[in-house]
């Protein structure tokens, strides 16, 4: 069975998991408030900042037999950069204060987040970072324009405040397909099982990351 079908099949019960978290559902219905939005944003900014990061770090550790992934690494590298500051845009045209949200600290699971992702790349496997691509990706583009447009209409906001969720949703819908090509080069037992655990922690973690919004005091992200 290829990498791209198995990853869909053995991480099933972690992505019902981080769908069911309430705030995405409300998010799908409009059904949330501005500063609910704007926390959503922080936490997205805490942990867009470092893709860019991972991604180097992923192409400093490529072994031999990885060396046809330098290629769709500088391609993510090229399209990923820059994201971080399309939100601190949305914040601000959102009504919040981007100077805050990006010294404010992040929420533990956001941090606890990209801290796992980062030992995948630095201690386990470095290609075990396309797990959290699948999860990321996979995650936005089948929900975030669906909830971009709920959301705008729901609060009144102008389409300049949702820059990050309408173009990772539409961008990441072409990189689902780019995504599974390069699982399914994935041959080695070793680089397949470290993609399956990251998808597998990063669903999970990601899922704890939308819950944890619904326990923020709220009146720091207005």
């Amino acid at each position: 069975m290829k990498l791209s079908e198995r990853i869909q099949q053995e991480t099933r019960q972690q992505r019902e998991f981080l769908l069911s978290a309430p705030i995405i559902q409300r998010a799908l219905t409009g059904s949330i408030s501005r500063e609910e939005y704007l926390a959503f944003l922080t936490q997205a900014y805490h942990h867009v900042r470092h893709t860019v990061p991972l991604m180097m770090a992923v192409g400093s550790r490529l072994k031999g037999r990885h060396a046809w992934l330098q290629g769709p690494i500088l391609h993510y590298l090229e399209e990923e950069a820059g994201h971080d500051r399309w939100i601190l845009e949305d914040i601000r045209v959102a009504g919040g204060d981007p100077e805050a949200a990006a010294s404010s600290p992040p929420d533990l699971a956001t941090e606890a987040m990209v801290a796992f992702a980062y030992d995948m790349v630095m201690r386990v496997n470095p290609v075990g970072f396309f797990g959290m691509v699948h999860v990321l990706e996979g995650t936005s583009a089948a929900l975030a324009t669906r909830a971009a447009d709920a959301i705008r209409t729901s609060l009144g906001l102008p389409v300049s405040a949702f820059t990050y969720l309408s173009s990772h949703g539409k961008l990441d819908q072409e990189h689902v397909h780019h995504l599974a090509d390069i699982l399914d080069r994935l041959d080695v037992a070793e680089d397949q099982e470290a993609v399956l655990r990251c998808a597998r922690g990063i669903f999970w973690l990601y899922g704890n990351l939308f819950r944890g919004l619904e326990r923020m005091d709220l009146r720091q992200c207005a």
